[in-house]
């Protein structure tokens, strides 16, 4: 006997009252509003992976020292690899000390702690910071960019290629708002520790103190990093991160035409995807969200529950029109394991599919013996039921 059913679709009613696992569903709005000067922007949600607003993302852009964040990433994972230590001091070059664009002022033929390096390069921008890690861990620029590209292709960076350490003008230096987004993220999920250096408002080195060119950090937005790029083919860009009750977004904005219109900009778009979008927990794992039906078990039905939690965003006006609905294929055949996935339950707002997460049998059911298998076939084929 063929047990396959029609996928059978249920209704969760009320929604509000579930609390379902993270979706990693990017939601673009479906009327995108906002307008922004930028060349090139993204927002995004740190938890859902929901995207809240997006201009020309995949567009290959000049990042200018936006990229340093990639060239901090490979310094971190040297350190923690056991490579290098904060402690280690390195020699500056005379090509890092000639170094033109922003600086640490470092010295030529002296040595500079690891630790000062990253303030250098974080805090102050310095490309002569850059030069000098570069160097001193890979022998190097052009050996160092290498593990930049390397390490870019490694964590799903599909529009970035690194020419250089600083961002400086290359034709082959490129990346897009969306990749920068990516390694913002990877930034703050692999390197929790060092990521605090990005929230630091100002160093000192050499006598020469310096702020932290980030906009958003003096201004109450919540914003904790990371970095700002200008150049004069790039303009004026900032790949910033904020937290606001709990949740934090990444945004991206490129080729901005002043230092003004970039601070302004950010703090501006910031507030809109604050004020516009909500995370909604729709199920906690292990939530029992719907019973199914079991065919030849030896219980008439299954709690199905939801296999992880389920996180959405969406904007907050269009709350009331989500639905959750379980789609499995039913009645489900026994034996059921407990824990054994069973269905989906798929998230939507009108005809549009937000996402969706994994629903888990909530208990193990055994099969009938044979003399109730054989009642139920029986059963079947008289009432069709």
């Amino acid at each position: 006997m063929n047990n396959a059913r029609p996928m059978a679709l249920r209704l969760l009613v009320p929604l509000v009252l579930l609390a379902v696992a993270a979706l990693a569903a990017p939601l673009a709005a479906s009327a995108q509003t906002y307008q922004s000067e930028a060349r090139a922007a993204l927002v995004v949600d740190f938890d859902t992976d929901a995207v809240l607003f997006a201009k020309d993302a995949d567009r290959r852009i000049p990042p200018a020292s936006m990229s340093k964040i990639m060239t901090m990433y490979v310094v971190f994972e040297q350190i923690r690899a056991g490579k290098l230590a904060l402690t280690d001091e390195l020699p500056v070059s005379r090509a890092a000390w000639q170094m033109g664009g922003s600086k640490m002022f470092v010295k030529v033929d002296t040595r500079v702690k690891v630790e000062d390096l990253i303030r250098g390069v974080i805090i102050q921008s310095g490309n002569d910071a850059c030069l000098v890690l570069a160097e001193g861990i890979a022998g190097s620029e052009e050996a160092f960019v290498k593990l930049m590209n390397e390490r870019a292709r490694a964590i799903g960076l599909t529009d970035s290629n690194f020419a250089n350490t600083t961002g400086w003008p290359h034709p082959d230096h490129y990346m897009s708002v969306r990749d920068l987004a990516r390694l913002a993220r990877r930034m703050i999920v692999d390197f929790p520790e060092r990521y605090r250096v990005y929230s630091e408002r100002e160093f000192t080195f050499g006598g020469i103190k310096q702020g932290n060119r980030n906009p958003l950090l003096y201004r109450p937005v919540g914003a904790d990093g990371l970095k700002t790029g200008h150049t004069d083919e790039a303009g004026y860009g900032l790949t910033a991160s904020a937290v606001r009750d709990g949740r934090r977004l990444i945004m991206v904005l490129a080729g901005l035409p002043t230092m003004r219109a970039r601070a302004q900009e950010s703090e501006r778009l910031l507030e809109w995807s604050f004020r516009e979008f909500e995370n909604y927990t729709l199920a906690r794992a292990g939530q029992a969200v719907e019973a199914a039906e079991v065919w030849l078990g030896a219980a008439a039905t299954v709690p199905l529950h939801a296999g992880s939690d389920i996180k959405i965003t969406i904007p907050r006006r269009s709350r009331d029109q989500i639905q959750a609905v379980a789609v499995y294929d039913g009645p489900i055949p026994a034996p059921i394991a407990a824990g054994q996935r069973v269905g989906t339950m798929e998230v939507r707002l009108g005809d549009r599919k937000l996402g969706e997460g994994p629903l888990v049998a909530g208990v193990a059911v055994d099969r009938r013996n044979v003399f109730g298998r054989l009642a139920a076939v029986v059963g079947h084929l008289v009432t069709g039921k």
